[in-house]
């Protein structure tokens, strides 16, 4: 280990503690960053295949410029009017549904999930919420007990419930069907020990389980199960919204469904500490009537800067057009090398792509292991999900390129044949 990375990581270990998380066992110090690279210690230029936070790429300079322009100007918390948090909010409420036009703005997506289960069970009047068996939502204490993966040691609490991720392997070909009859399945579960249902929380590409994004559609019968029993539907689009799958704005919209509730977390401001919850104003307002909400720096005027400029980029650099054409790219190689190595299945949507590793014995996280490390000594970042750990996920800053992809793939292509 390099003398300067070593020394980082004792100072690490003394301040941060148990608490402390690092990639590799020879961490990397990170100096710069640009686009879709990543600058170490070391000299090298990291491409990053990891990072969805720095949607529109890293230090992208309109958002930087617009950033730092506001906050030499003014910025302050959102008790007081100026422009830019209106022409943000009006902004990015144009790219829902038009039933979805309030937005509560929070600083990350831990705090927006918080808010929409408050929501959930106010207007439900359940606790019972439903997830996936390896969600992850967030952070805060709410929102741990709905993120299965979070735990170490035992299990969420009785009022949280887990279904199957919409695997095919698991539901066949009806994965609509299979997946819509599991949640049907734990809301009886619920009222049976007496637990009234709020709720349906996914993530719309169900990244943390190992990427699911097929068929579109999906997802319709499991939410007209949920609102037939009183439930609410609330839409995690921290990870897949923002473009990110290629064919709109939102994930969601893959599935010809509209939620009662959106949430989305820090690629809202390509990393700058923005994140929000949009939901009909008839939820926000039997809310309000009861309980208040002030979060001091959320929707400050520097966020909304940070948060203006992405929808900007977005439109401005075709960026979701991009997601939609380098994706496609990007999964005709895959499909191609799997046919010559142990991959049993490529799945996704835009850049938002899980490649999944298995031999005769059954899944291989050791497999997806060797290849996160031997990447990295090819200069690519990537990381791993799934219930085993061994689904690559590839999610990189959507200005990412077809070259990039290339340089990706060959390199998997080396390091398994």
């Amino acid at each position: 280990m390099a003398p300067d990375v070593a020394a980082l990581v004792e100072r690490r270990r003394a301040s941060f503690g148990a608490g402390s998380v690092l990639f590799y066992d020879e961490p990397l110090r990170m100096v710069r960053a640009e686009g879709a690279y990543l600058h170490a210690s070391d000299g090298r230029a990291y491409l990053d295949f990891y990072n969805n936070v720095p949607t529109v790429g890293h230090c992208h300079p309109k958002v930087v410029e617009a950033v730092r322009a506001q906050i030499g100007e003014l910025n302050i918390h959102s008790r007081y009017l100026f422009d830019v948090s209106h022409d943000y909010a009006e902004k990015l409420l144009a790219t829902f549904p038009p039933a979805l036009s309030n937005v509560v703005l929070t600083c990350t997506g831990s705090e927006s999930n918080d808010f929409a289960l408050r929501l959930a069970r106010k207007i439900s009047g359940g606790e019972g919420i439903i997830v996936t068996r390896t969600a992850y939502h967030g952070n805060t204490a709410a929102v741990t007990e709905v993120s299965p993966s979070s735990y170490k040691n035992g299990a969420p609490p009785r009022h949280v419930r887990m279904v199957p991720a919409p695997d095919p392997a698991l539901f066949g070909n009806d994965v609509a069907q299979g997946f819509a009859d599991a949640v049907r399945a734990e809301i009886a579960a619920l009222e049976a020990d007496g637990i009234r249902f709020a709720g349906l929380l996914v993530d719309t590409i169900f990244s943390s389980d190992g990427v699911y994004a097929d068929p579109p559609g999906f997802l319709k019968p499991a939410v007209e199960v949920t609102r037939a029993a009183g439930g609410l539907f609330i839409a995690d689009e921290v990870q897949p919204g923002f473009g990110r799958t290629g064919t709109g704005m939102w994930g969601f919209s893959r599935h010809g469904v509209v939620p009662d509730i959106v949430t989305m977390g820090k690629p809202m401001g390509n990393g700058y500490p923005i994140a929000g919850v949009v939901t009909r104003p008839e939820i926000l307002a039997a809310f309000c009537a009861d309980f208040g909400y002030f979060n001091t720096f959320a929707g400050s005027p520097a966020a909304c800067a940070a948060g203006l400029a992405v929808l900007e980029v977005i439109e401005e650099d075709g960026l979701i057009a991009n997601a939609a054409r380098v994706g496609r790219h990007l999964e005709a190689r895959l499909k191609r090398l799997q046919a010559r190595a142990p991959i049993t299945a490529v799945r996704g949507a835009g850049l938002y792509i899980g490649v999944e590793f298995g031999t005769e014995k059954g899944p291989a996280p050791e497999i997806a292991k060797g290849l996160i490390n031997g990447l990295r000594q090819h200069g690519i970042l990537i990381g791993a999900a799934g219930r085993y750990g061994n689904v690559l996920k590839i999610r990189p800053p959507l200005c990412v390129t077809t070259g990039h992809v290339d340089m990706l793939v060959d390199a998997l292509e080396e390091l398994l044949t």
